[in-house]
């Protein structure tokens, strides 16, 4: 019997810190009701890769090389399980296949009962995915090129009261194979600063250094907006969203192990005009191990010649040597000298104390370049609104962040807020944007009371867009009750203390073109008056008080001029 002990690492969970900065970034979250108590024991899902390929066993001696597989376990409540879980791995379908060893995570532990079986045991299962222990599997001796078999991982829990729950895991069964292909994507090398509209030459070459021969091959191409690849071959399905492009090409043919090849003529990649920092990703794998993508019933066959592989050297002897599926694929990522507008655009609206509107505004991007943070997948800007005077906020966009006056943390996150940060998007098009809606309660019917909307930075410490190059137009304004006609305007309330541009002494200008209403040429992004929810019975008594302070002005001259006759 082997034990295998906890390491003293995090558990490890899938896409966990990926998560993590993404809720920060989205500002804090209003926390719901407590919900009731579930009619049901929760079922966990167990989970891990449907097949494994080994290194051939070593006749020579030296240190056995090793595949790993994590086995997961899903938990779908929104909060950790507390209780013993037991998960049971039925070797038998390995045996003579593959040696087995375990890399529990901390709170786990495991140990093997002879060849045959295996028990891990916890006490906690923290909610979404997370990997309870890796699988270190290796061809056993003896083992033959080809040879399979299967482990299957079976659990049960108990509560708190040590009662078992009913049916509380999905079975999991992984398929385990000695040998095999591994295909190897060669390095591009690429000019990582281009200009835009600047074309350079991609000769994709890859190799096989597995143990036998791949039966056919699957080329995965990805760019991002600002890259583009004019060919379009007949045997490849495009995809295309607001961030990727994706082709999967399908190669016919025996790629023998040992060899290496090439494309019978080089892509051509282009940097476009609206390209600033992109990624070029290129992969290749054996046909038939490529999973079906949620989106491939809207791809499109390209309508140009077929892309053929031909081999750029001659196979050698077939050897055993680094099946790795993580050199399948490289990147390459660029960084344009190009620009993009960021133009805030705010709103005006007229109502009586009491009375509610929605202000529209945001910005747009007036490009030529996409903005996007696909590598880091942090926000690319963010919309600072200052509320203007008199009024109160009584709704506010969904990841919308409220902060004191001066940009400061709030702890109170329930009563209505000075300021707000609404972060933006992870990419911006050329062409998009970010549109707005909030709710402003007048409380008190200021003259031309302004709220300042700037778009800057994603963080309060930066405050400055790189890529802009006019900031001028990187400001607008929300007014209530601004005077309209004839005559001149009156001032208008200055933003609230501590907003931005506090104490300079200026008046919030608006993007060009748009008197601080809304962005030029655009629909839903202001552009007039807002649309009123306030009283109609209150806007009918101001109607009513203005006619009567009008009639008695006028009997008091009229009095007034027959006193002096």
């Amino acid at each position: 019997m082997t034990r295998f002990s906890p390491r003293t690492a995090p558990l490890r969970r899938a896409g966990g810190l990926a998560a993590t900065a993404l809720l920060l970034a989205a500002g804090p979250l209003t926390v719901a009701a407590a919900a009731p108590a579930r009619a049901a024991d929760p079922v966990f899902t167990l989970g891990g890769p449907a097949e494994t390929a080994l290194h051939p066993y070593a006749e020579g001696g030296g240190a056995p090389k090793r595949s790993t597989a994590g086995i997961t376990v899903t938990n779908p409540a929104d909060e950790g399980y507390e209780g013993e879980f037991t998960l049971t791995f039925d070797l038998t379908g390995v045996a003579g296949v593959a040696d087995v060893a375990f890399d529990p995570g901390p709170g786990v532990e495991c140990e093997t009962k002879g060849t045959r079986s295996a028990v891990c045991t916890g006490d906690t299962l923290a909610p979404g995915l997370s990997t309870v222990t890796g699988l270190l599997l290796g061809a056993a001796k003896g083992s033959e090129q080809g040879a399979a078999g299967t482990i299957r991982v079976t659990g049960e829990a108990r509560s708190a009261t040590s009662t078992p729950l009913a049916a509380p895991f999905t079975p999991f069964t992984t398929r385990v194979t000695v040998g095999g292909p591994d295909l190897v994507m060669r390095k591009l090398p690429f000019d990582h600063e281009p200009t835009p509209g600047q074309k350079q030459q991609a000769p994709i070459t890859f190799a096989n250094r597995g143990s036998r021969d791949a039966d056919g091959v699957v080329l995965t191409l990805r760019y991002s907006r600002g890259l583009d690849i004019p060919q379009r071959y007949s045997n490849c399905a495009y995809t295309t969203d607001e961030t990727w492009t994706t082709a999967r090409c399908s190669v016919e043919g025996a790629f023998e192990a040992g060899a290496t090849y090439t494309l019978a003529a080089p892509l051509t990649l282009e940097a476009t005009t609206r390209a600033y920092r992109d990624l070029f990703v290129y992969g290749i794998q054996e046909a038939g191990t490529v999973p079906r993508a949620a989106s491939a019933a809207r791809s499109e066959r390209g309508s140009g010649t077929v892309l053929r592989a031909v081999p750029l050297t001659k196979a050698l002897a077939a050897r055993g040597v680094d099946l790795e599926p993580g050199d399948n694929e490289q990147e390459a990522e660029f960084r344009t000298a190009n620009t993009a507008d960021f133009m805030a655009y705010g709103d005006e609206a007229s109502g009586a104390a009491g009375a509610t509107v929605t202000a529209r505004l945001g910005f747009h991007n007036d490009g030529p370049a996409w903005i996007g943070r696909i590598r880091s997948g942090g926000s690319v800007a963010a919309v600072d609104f200052t509320v203007p005077q008199g009024a109160t906020v009584t709704s506010a966009p969904k990841g919308c962040r409220g902060v004191t006056a001066e940009g400061a943390y709030r702890e109170d996150r329930k009563t209505p807020a000075p300021r707000y940060l609404c972060p933006a998007p992870t990419a911006v098009r050329d062409g998009g944007g970010l549109d707005l809606s909030f709710g402003l309660q007048i409380d008190k019917a200021l003259i031309g009371a302004a709220g300042r909307v700037t778009v800057r930075g994603p963080g309060l410490q930066e405050a400055g867009l790189p890529f802009d190059p006019k900031p001028g137009n990187n400001t607008a304004r929300v007014v209530l009750n601004g005077q309209s006609g004839g005559g001149p305007s009156p001032s208008p309330a200055p933003p609230a203390e501590g907003g931005p541009g506090a104490g300079s002494g200026k008046t919030p200008s608006a993007a060009p073109g748009t008197s601080g209403t809304g962005a030029p040429g655009t629909t839903g992004r202001g552009g007039g008056s807002l649309a009123s929810t306030g009283s109609p019975a209150a806007m009918t008594a101001s109607v009513t008080a203005i006619a009567a302070l009008t009639t008695g002005l006028a009997l008091f001259a009229a009095a007034r001029r027959r006193r002096k006759a």
